[in-house]
């Protein structure tokens, strides 16, 4: 990077490595957009009901096969700056909704390329942001106006959001289980909900367990198999004698001596079993150590008792039942909660024998489970992640308590409103806010377009539905314009892809110079 040679004959000053290369004017305009451009291609032809797949092989051999797109945009290895914005704005969007990073992505470039068209045609870089800004607020005011109460559409939200998943055969048995478990927990808060692999069966088969699964082997083979409505005491501390931290030694020169030594032991020992026993504990779950001689004697007084639990899971074990993490065995009749079952079972599979203990909590569960059906592998893990999406979006609507129209339908509203709007701004603002309701119809663009039907047609056919008075128009799953029913959103989710997408575009616009020191 050189200064100007200024005429008076003296050698311009160079300020960065000869290696560096510095993009001004045309060129920035050009590099931002054609990445902006790349990126949204890439992402374009997963969007929707009818969206198709991407195979993703990694350098360390492993595959996976997805049309999700925060995970398409995680798996990819990008270099190019403004590509790195939009992996920041799938990353945001996905952090605050759990959804919508697809369209996210696919707005955002749109956003790039109109605006690359109007910089091509001299449109200064901050009259294209102030006019995408107007457009902006028209658009969340169209948002407000249609967005409605939940009221009993839950179940059709987490439907919205697994259409086009790999869950098309079990479709309305999945999304009535992610309701289920959003009704059951507290709060609305989607990390009480738990998702395993059953190893077996077919979506179709999973199942909604009120509590707790635990893939953990039982400690002793003697334990009882199966309880009912036992108390549940979790606690933090071990079930053992406790080890001198001094180092010391004892003499012992006669027999009686030794065995006296043992009994005291083994006193000491009972007598940490009898406060378990007396707390009225059937089920005991330790995050520490628990002496094999407990373990024993809580087989024979048909106990449960399981230790050596990670710290987290022994949390969520005291969430689920309502029982309080005990750190000291004198506090455990206070810390007590409860369970309606406790079922051990014992699973072959690829891998050999696989242990597993279900515990069920009833109605009240602080945790619930949804035990996945369906074989171990790529197909398994993509159905999870379609189920964690559509519980994200379902948590987030019942939280919210709004839900906007999808399918396209508020795109093109918005759209409408802003080219209106555009017609009464006298200043070149007008130019930018056309574009922004061009790059909002790329989304029921793509709807349409990803099941084979013409974009042109397709978005005549819409305008002119809307200007018609049906409002709620927009692409139906099959590709055709129509009245959109059954398919809800939560609207915190739409509103803030089209902010973030047209936040992106703008920090981006700002930009005037590309400084690059590998000098690509």
């Amino acid at each position: 990077m050189a200064q100007s040679p200024d005429g008076t004959g003296t050698a311009p000053v160079r300020i960065t490595n000869s290696s560096t290369s510095v993009t001004s004017g045309i060129g920035v305009t050009q590099k931002l957009v054609g990445a902006a451009i790349a990126f949204g291609n890439v992402l374009r032809g997963t969007f929707g009901p009818n969206g198709l797949d991407k195979m993703l092989y990694k350098t360390n051999g492993e595959a996976a096969v997805t049309n999700d797109g925060a995970k398409i945009v995680a798996e990819l290895l990008v270099r190019h700056p403004a590509a790195k914005a939009f992996v920041s704005l799938a990353a945001s969007q996905e952090n605050a909704c759990g959804d919508g990073v697809t369209g996210c992505i696919i707005l955002a470039s749109e956003l790039m390329s109109e605006a690359g068209r109007l910089l091509e045609r001299g449109l200064h870089p901050l009259i294209l942001v102030r006019g995408y800004e107007m457009a902006m607020a028209e658009t969340l005011e169209v948002i407000n106006s249609r967005s409605m109460p939940i009221g009993d559409n839950l179940q059709k939200v987490s439907r919205t959001a697994l259409v086009g998943r790999s869950t098309e055969g079990a479709l309305d048995h999945l999304s009535s289980l992610i309701s289920q478990a959003v009704e059951l927990i507290p709060d609305s808060d989607f990390e009480r909900v738990r998702m395993v692999k059953a190893g077996e069966g077919t979506p179709a088969t999973s199942k909604l367990i009120p509590g707790l699964i635990l893939d953990k082997r039982m400690a002793l083979e003697r334990m009882p198999k199966t309880l009912s409505k036992p108390q549940v005491a979790v606690l933090s501390c071990p079930i053992e004698l406790e080890k001198s931290t001094v180092s010391a030694e004892i003499e012992i020169s006669t027999p009686e001596q030794y065995e006296a030594f043992i009994d005291a032991e083994q006193k000491q020992i009972e007598s940490i079993i009898e406060k378990v026993k007396s707390s009225g504990a059937k089920v005991v779950f330790s995050a520490e150590a628990i002496d094999q001689r407990a373990l024993h004697s809580f087989a024979d007084a048909g106990i449960f008792a399981l230790g050596g639990l990670e710290r987290p899971m022994a949390e969520d074990v005291a969430k689920a039942c309502g029982a309080q993490l005990c750190d000291h065995l004198d506090d455990i009749s206070e810390s007590l909660g409860n369970l309606e079952s406790i079922v051990h079972q014992r699973l072959e599979g690829a891998e050999g024998v696989k242990e597993r203990l279900i515990l069920e909590v009833g109605p009240n569960a602080g945790i619930v489970t949804i035990l996945v059906g369906g074989s171990d592998g790529v197909a398994a893990e993509e159905i999870i992640r379609g189920l964690y999406d559509s519980l994200r979006s379902t948590c987030l609507a019942k939280e919210d308590d709004m839900i906007i129209l999808g399918g396209g339908s508020l795109h093109m509203a918005a759209s409408l409103r802003v080219r209106e709007a555009a017609e009464n701004c006298a200043g070149r603002e007008r130019l930018s806010m056309e574009a922004f309701s061009r790059a909002l119809e790329a989304i029921p663009a793509a709807l349409a377009t990803n099941t084979g039907e013409d974009r042109i047609d397709s978005l005549l056919e819409l305008r002119s539905m809307h200007r018609a008075g049906k409002t709620n128009s927009g692409i139906t799953q099959i590709g055709k314009p129509g009245v959109i029913e059954g398919v809800w959103l939560p609207t915190y989710t739409l509103e803030h892809a089209i902010s973030a997408a047209c936040e992106s575009a703008c920090s981006l616009l700002r930009v005037d110079q590309v400084i690059s020191a590998r000098g690509d």
